[in-house]
């Protein structure tokens, strides 16, 4: 998504804060001009985004339909299916922001989830 860097992107589920500021950066197509991103105060925060993201899909494709359910499954073939999403996540003890990529979002995505069933 960011030409011109070299990120390098970490595969592990390392421990975030979930006070870090995060950017999501989000390119539905393989078109260029459909890039963008939104920040947000927390982790978890983007993390709904995330799910806001997918419901809005949704409700895109299916707008006659007053309640739409869908598998944690539906929401990964989401993701997968976008040209790119990726986490920019602030850690205060370097000052700079750590790059995640698909699968790193998928687990806090699903640990996000998973936490508010409980």
């Amino acid at each position: 998504l960011v030409q011109g860097l070299d990120l390098r992107f970490a595969q592990s589920s390392t421990s975030h804060s979930n006070m870090s500021h995060t950017i999501l950066l989000v390119q539905p197509t393989l078109s260029a001009a459909s890039r963008t991103y939104s920040d947000y105060e927390t982790v978890n925060q983007a993390m709904e985004g995330v799910c806001k993201m997918f419901e809005g899909h949704l409700k895109a494709t299916y707008p006659t339909r007053v309640n739409i359910n869908y598998e944690i499954g539906d929401l990964y073939a989401f993701v997968d299916a976008l040209s790119d999403l990726s986490a920019l996540v602030y850690d205060g003890k370097t000052n700079n922001y750590v790059p995640h990529n698909k699968d790193w979002i998928k687990e806090r995505v699903f640990a996000m989830l998973k936490k508010a069933m409980a």
